[in-house]
Protein backbone atom coordinates (compact mmCIF):
# COMPACT_ATOMS: atom_id res chain seq x y z
CA UNK A 1 0.00 0.00 0.00
CA UNK A 2 1.32 3.35 -0.85
CA UNK A 3 1.56 5.32 2.01
CA UNK A 4 1.43 9.15 2.11
CA UNK A 5 2.42 11.60 4.58
CA UNK A 6 -0.22 14.72 4.78
CA UNK A 7 2.35 16.35 7.59
CA UNK A 8 6.10 16.64 8.04
CA UNK A 9 8.30 19.25 8.90
CA UNK A 10 11.93 20.36 8.11
CA UNK A 11 14.34 22.84 10.21
CA UNK A 12 17.61 23.50 8.65
CA UNK A 13 20.72 24.11 10.48
CA UNK A 14 21.68 26.93 8.72
CA UNK A 15 20.45 29.55 10.58
CA UNK A 16 22.08 32.23 8.65
CA UNK A 17 20.44 30.89 5.47
CA UNK A 18 16.96 30.15 6.83
CA UNK A 19 16.61 33.05 9.99
CA UNK A 20 14.24 31.94 12.83
CA UNK A 21 11.10 33.93 12.74
CA UNK A 22 7.82 31.78 14.39
CA UNK A 23 5.03 33.18 14.56
CA UNK A 24 3.90 33.54 18.59
CA UNK A 25 7.51 35.34 18.98
CA UNK A 26 9.35 32.32 20.32
CA UNK A 27 10.55 29.08 18.44
CA UNK A 28 9.16 25.65 19.46
CA UNK A 29 10.55 23.16 21.75
CA UNK A 30 10.49 20.01 19.41
CA UNK A 31 12.28 22.11 16.68
CA UNK A 32 14.86 22.64 18.75
CA UNK A 33 14.95 19.32 20.83
CA UNK A 34 14.60 17.46 17.32
CA UNK A 35 15.21 19.21 14.21
CA UNK A 36 14.99 17.36 11.21
CA UNK A 37 16.55 18.64 7.57
CA UNK A 38 15.31 17.70 4.10
CA UNK A 39 17.92 15.32 3.55
CA UNK A 40 16.97 13.52 7.31
CA UNK A 41 13.20 13.45 6.29
CA UNK A 42 13.52 11.48 3.30
CA UNK A 43 15.84 9.28 5.07
CA UNK A 44 13.66 8.84 7.33
CA UNK A 45 11.26 8.35 4.58
CA UNK A 46 12.88 6.04 3.47
CA UNK A 47 13.60 4.11 6.03
CA UNK A 48 9.64 4.09 6.92
CA UNK A 49 8.44 3.47 3.54
CA UNK A 50 6.53 6.54 2.94
CA UNK A 51 5.82 7.10 -0.86
CA UNK A 52 6.03 10.75 -0.44
CA UNK A 53 5.44 13.24 2.21
CA UNK A 54 3.81 16.82 2.25
CA UNK A 55 6.36 19.53 3.75
CA UNK A 56 4.24 21.62 5.91
CA UNK A 57 5.59 25.26 6.97
CA UNK A 58 7.11 24.72 10.52
CA UNK A 59 5.19 28.14 11.22
CA UNK A 60 7.08 28.09 15.26
CA UNK A 61 10.09 28.02 13.17
CA UNK A 62 9.90 30.18 10.23
CA UNK A 63 6.73 31.90 10.57
CA UNK A 64 5.74 32.91 6.60
CA UNK A 65 9.46 32.76 5.51
CA UNK A 66 8.49 29.66 3.38
CA UNK A 67 11.97 29.62 1.31
CA UNK A 68 13.15 26.66 3.35
CA UNK A 69 9.85 24.59 2.03
CA UNK A 70 10.38 25.84 -1.44
CA UNK A 71 13.99 24.41 -1.29
CA UNK A 72 12.88 21.06 -0.32
CA UNK A 73 10.64 20.93 -2.96
CA UNK A 74 13.11 21.71 -5.29
CA UNK A 75 15.62 19.10 -4.23
CA UNK A 76 13.49 16.45 -4.34
CA UNK A 77 10.52 17.18 -6.39
CA UNK A 78 9.60 13.27 -6.96
CA UNK A 79 8.96 12.99 -3.36
CA UNK A 80 8.04 16.31 -1.78
CA UNK A 81 4.90 18.40 -1.99
CA UNK A 82 5.08 21.84 -0.16
CA UNK A 83 2.61 24.10 2.09
CA UNK A 84 3.26 27.22 2.81
CA UNK A 85 2.33 29.89 5.39
CA UNK A 86 0.96 33.26 4.91
CA UNK A 87 -0.86 36.45 6.86
CA UNK A 88 -4.05 35.89 5.72
CA UNK A 89 -4.94 39.28 7.31
CA UNK A 90 -1.87 41.22 5.62
CA UNK A 91 -3.03 43.78 2.78
CA UNK A 92 -0.81 41.40 0.60
CA UNK A 93 -2.21 38.34 1.16
CA UNK A 94 -3.28 37.34 -2.37
CA UNK A 95 0.17 38.47 -3.33
CA UNK A 96 1.79 36.41 -1.33
CA UNK A 97 -0.35 33.55 -2.21
CA UNK A 98 0.72 33.83 -5.96
CA UNK A 99 4.18 33.67 -5.00
CA UNK A 100 4.79 31.09 -3.42
CA UNK A 101 2.12 29.15 -5.73
CA UNK A 102 4.58 30.58 -8.22
CA UNK A 103 7.59 28.89 -6.23
CA UNK A 104 6.06 25.38 -6.60
CA UNK A 105 4.32 25.04 -3.82
CA UNK A 106 0.63 23.41 -3.17
CA UNK A 107 -1.52 25.16 -0.68
CA UNK A 108 -1.04 27.32 2.15
CA UNK A 109 -1.71 26.94 5.99
CA UNK A 110 -2.96 29.52 8.58
CA UNK A 111 -2.01 28.93 11.87
CA UNK A 112 -4.04 30.00 14.69
CA UNK A 113 -3.23 27.85 17.40
CA UNK A 114 -0.13 25.65 18.44
CA UNK A 115 2.60 24.76 21.36
CA UNK A 116 3.81 28.70 21.15
CA UNK A 117 0.28 29.85 20.72
CA UNK A 118 -2.03 28.44 23.34
CA UNK A 119 -5.44 28.41 22.60
CA UNK A 120 -7.54 29.87 19.31
CA UNK A 121 -6.53 33.08 18.05
CA UNK A 122 -9.97 35.03 17.20
CA UNK A 123 -9.01 36.63 14.01
CA UNK A 124 -10.08 33.69 11.88
CA UNK A 125 -12.36 34.17 9.81
CA UNK A 126 -11.96 38.08 9.97
CA UNK A 127 -13.17 39.97 7.07
CA UNK A 128 -9.96 41.27 6.28
CA UNK A 129 -8.51 37.74 5.37
CA UNK A 130 -11.61 37.75 3.02
CA UNK A 131 -9.36 38.46 0.24
CA UNK A 132 -7.32 35.03 0.65
CA UNK A 133 -9.92 32.91 0.86
CA UNK A 134 -12.11 33.72 -1.97
CA UNK A 135 -8.35 33.73 -3.80
CA UNK A 136 -8.36 30.11 -2.93
CA UNK A 137 -11.56 29.46 -3.99
CA UNK A 138 -11.32 30.93 -7.19
CA UNK A 139 -7.61 28.97 -7.71
CA UNK A 140 -8.82 26.04 -5.84
CA UNK A 141 -6.23 26.15 -3.57
CA UNK A 142 -6.23 23.79 -0.66
CA UNK A 143 -5.93 25.51 3.41
CA UNK A 144 -4.71 23.83 5.89
CA UNK A 145 -6.03 24.74 9.09
CA UNK A 146 -3.84 24.51 12.42
CA UNK A 147 -6.82 25.36 14.58
CA UNK A 148 -8.80 24.55 17.53
CA UNK A 149 -12.47 23.05 18.08
CA UNK A 150 -13.20 26.50 19.55
CA UNK A 151 -12.78 28.20 15.82
CA UNK A 152 -15.38 26.53 14.30
CA UNK A 153 -18.20 28.71 14.55
CA UNK A 154 -15.57 31.01 12.45
CA UNK A 155 -14.76 28.29 10.12
CA UNK A 156 -18.36 27.72 9.54
CA UNK A 157 -19.33 31.52 8.33
CA UNK A 158 -16.07 31.08 6.53
CA UNK A 159 -17.36 28.46 4.11
CA UNK A 160 -20.89 30.05 4.41
CA UNK A 161 -19.53 32.62 2.25
CA UNK A 162 -16.63 30.60 0.39
CA UNK A 163 -18.72 27.27 -0.12
CA UNK A 164 -16.23 25.70 -2.70
CA UNK A 165 -13.11 25.78 -0.82
CA UNK A 166 -11.03 22.33 0.36
CA UNK A 167 -9.78 22.69 3.80
CA UNK A 168 -7.76 20.09 5.41
CA UNK A 169 -7.99 20.32 9.40
CA UNK A 170 -4.77 19.85 10.94
CA UNK A 171 -4.96 17.37 13.96
CA UNK A 172 -8.71 16.54 13.48
CA UNK A 173 -9.16 20.39 15.07
CA UNK A 174 -8.03 18.83 18.19
CA UNK A 175 -11.28 17.42 19.43
CA UNK A 176 -12.27 16.26 22.85
CA UNK A 177 -12.38 12.65 22.38
CA UNK A 178 -12.22 11.57 26.18
CA UNK A 179 -15.58 10.64 26.88
CA UNK A 180 -15.89 8.26 23.80
CA UNK A 181 -18.17 6.98 21.57
CA UNK A 182 -20.96 8.67 20.48
CA UNK A 183 -18.41 11.94 21.21
CA UNK A 184 -20.88 14.27 22.20
CA UNK A 185 -17.86 16.41 23.05
CA UNK A 186 -16.79 16.28 19.76
CA UNK A 187 -20.26 16.75 18.34
CA UNK A 188 -19.36 20.72 16.46
CA UNK A 189 -16.36 18.45 14.64
CA UNK A 190 -18.93 16.14 13.20
CA UNK A 191 -21.10 18.57 12.07
CA UNK A 192 -18.44 20.38 9.64
CA UNK A 193 -19.12 17.08 7.45
CA UNK A 194 -22.02 18.84 6.03
CA UNK A 195 -19.47 21.11 4.28
CA UNK A 196 -18.31 19.04 1.21
CA UNK A 197 -15.05 20.95 1.43
CA UNK A 198 -13.59 20.24 4.74
CA UNK A 199 -11.34 16.91 5.43
CA UNK A 200 -9.68 15.91 8.21
CA UNK A 201 -5.86 15.55 8.93
CA UNK A 202 -5.57 12.27 10.82
CA UNK A 203 -2.11 12.42 12.48
CA UNK A 204 -0.90 10.29 15.01
CA UNK A 205 -1.27 13.26 18.01
CA UNK A 206 -5.55 12.63 17.00
CA UNK A 207 -4.85 9.31 17.20
CA UNK A 208 -3.13 9.25 20.65
CA UNK A 209 -6.05 11.47 21.57
CA UNK A 210 -8.46 8.54 20.72
CA UNK A 211 -7.04 6.18 23.23
CA UNK A 212 -7.86 8.46 26.21
CA UNK A 213 -10.84 8.05 28.68
CA UNK A 214 -13.38 5.93 27.70
CA UNK A 215 -12.33 6.39 23.54
CA UNK A 216 -10.58 3.50 21.73
CA UNK A 217 -8.93 4.19 18.12
CA UNK A 218 -11.28 1.61 17.01
CA UNK A 219 -14.54 3.10 17.95
CA UNK A 220 -12.99 6.85 16.95
CA UNK A 221 -12.28 5.44 13.45
CA UNK A 222 -15.56 3.85 12.68
CA UNK A 223 -17.13 7.31 13.90
CA UNK A 224 -15.07 9.64 11.35
CA UNK A 225 -15.14 7.34 8.57
CA UNK A 226 -19.13 7.13 9.11
CA UNK A 227 -19.21 10.59 9.35
CA UNK A 228 -16.97 11.79 6.76
CA UNK A 229 -15.92 9.25 4.48
CA UNK A 230 -12.29 7.54 4.08
CA UNK A 231 -12.08 10.30 1.27
CA UNK A 232 -12.07 12.80 3.05
CA UNK A 233 -9.56 11.63 5.43
CA UNK A 234 -6.13 11.49 5.23
CA UNK A 235 -3.02 10.76 7.35
CA UNK A 236 -0.03 12.72 8.51
CA UNK A 237 2.83 11.75 11.17
CA UNK A 238 3.71 15.58 12.64
CA UNK A 239 7.36 14.14 12.07
CA UNK A 240 9.40 15.24 13.78
CA UNK A 241 7.04 17.22 16.27
CA UNK A 242 5.67 14.01 17.22
CA UNK A 243 8.26 12.38 19.33
CA UNK A 244 9.86 9.00 18.03
CA UNK A 245 11.40 7.82 15.01
CA UNK A 246 9.04 8.15 11.63
CA UNK A 247 8.89 4.58 11.30
CA UNK A 248 7.39 4.09 14.64
CA UNK A 249 5.00 7.06 13.89
CA UNK A 250 4.28 4.94 10.77
CA UNK A 251 3.38 1.89 12.57
CA UNK A 252 1.58 2.97 15.04
CA UNK A 253 -0.84 4.35 12.33
CA UNK A 254 -0.87 1.40 10.55
CA UNK A 255 -1.30 -0.95 13.58
CA UNK A 256 -4.85 1.11 14.97
CA UNK A 257 -6.05 1.93 10.98
CA UNK A 258 -5.47 -2.38 10.30
CA UNK A 259 -9.53 -1.93 12.04
CA UNK A 260 -10.78 -0.67 9.26
CA UNK A 261 -11.19 -2.18 5.52
CA UNK A 262 -8.55 -2.58 2.94
CA UNK A 263 -9.65 0.25 0.63
CA UNK A 264 -10.57 2.81 3.67
CA UNK A 265 -7.26 2.34 4.56
CA UNK A 266 -5.70 2.85 1.23
CA UNK A 267 -7.53 6.15 1.01
CA UNK A 268 -6.37 7.08 4.53
CA UNK A 269 -3.05 6.43 3.79
CA UNK A 270 -2.77 7.69 -0.12
CA UNK A 271 -6.15 8.00 -1.71
CA UNK A 272 -7.22 11.18 0.13
CA UNK A 273 -3.78 13.11 0.06
CA UNK A 274 -3.65 13.07 -3.70
CA UNK A 275 -7.00 14.16 -4.28
CA UNK A 276 -6.20 17.17 -1.81
CA UNK A 277 -2.72 17.98 -3.52
CA UNK A 278 -2.44 16.71 -7.22
CA UNK A 279 1.03 17.36 -7.41
CA UNK A 280 1.32 14.56 -5.61
CA UNK A 281 0.03 12.14 -8.33
CA UNK A 282 2.63 13.53 -10.71
CA UNK A 283 5.36 12.95 -8.55
CA UNK A 284 7.26 9.57 -8.59
CA UNK A 285 6.77 7.28 -6.06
Amino acid sequence: MKIIDTHSHVISADTAAYPTDPIGGHQSEWSRDRPVDVTGLLRAADEAGIAKSVVVQASTVYGHDNRYVVDAVRAYPDRFVGVYSIDALAADAVQQIDRWQAAGLSGFRLFTTGSTMPGQSDWLGHKDSYPAWAHAEALDIPICLQMTMEGLPALRSLLERFPKVRVLLDHCARPELADGAPYAAAAALFDMANFPGVHLKLTNRTLAASAAGRSTPAAFLEKIVDVFGANRIAWGSNFPAAEGSLSSLVAAARDVLASLRDNEQAMIFGGTAERIYPALSTARA
